[in-house]
């Protein structure tokens, strides 16, 4: 699942809710995107040291490259927000790339 998708189920989710309270809600798990890019380490960490790191990730998959390599991506994310303005709202998105290996190739985050 990419980025654009899984923001647009989280919204789905959040506008649902909505419509049935009024109150705080959280979607995912919250992680520390700091201590990740502080310890990751591409072409080195190892599926194992992220799972350790974030816990087992909410959604697993695969990514093509236009190349066409493929990689097993992990994502995380986290959001939370007051309904039903969704005032305050926090977003945060970390998708992990890893080779046949399971080594970090690549990753990006998007949010706070």
């Amino acid at each position: 699942m990419n980025a654009t998708s899984l923001r647009r189920t989280a919204v789905c989710a959040l506008c649902a809710l909505a419509l049935a309270s009024c109150s705080s809600v959280k979607l995912g798990s919250a992680f520390d995107l700091q201590a990740f890019e502080k310890n990751v380490q591409r072409g080195v960490t190892t599926r194992e040291q992220v799972q350790t790191w974030l816990g087992a990730p909410p959604s697993r998959g695969v990514a093509v490259e236009t190349s066409g390599e493929k990689f097993e991506q992990w994502s995380y994310y986290y959001g939370e927000g007051d309904l039903p303005s969704l005032s305050g709202a926090k977003w945060k998105n970390l998708q992990v790339k890893f080779d046949a290996n399971g080594v970090v190739r690549a990753y990006s985050w998007s949010g706070e």
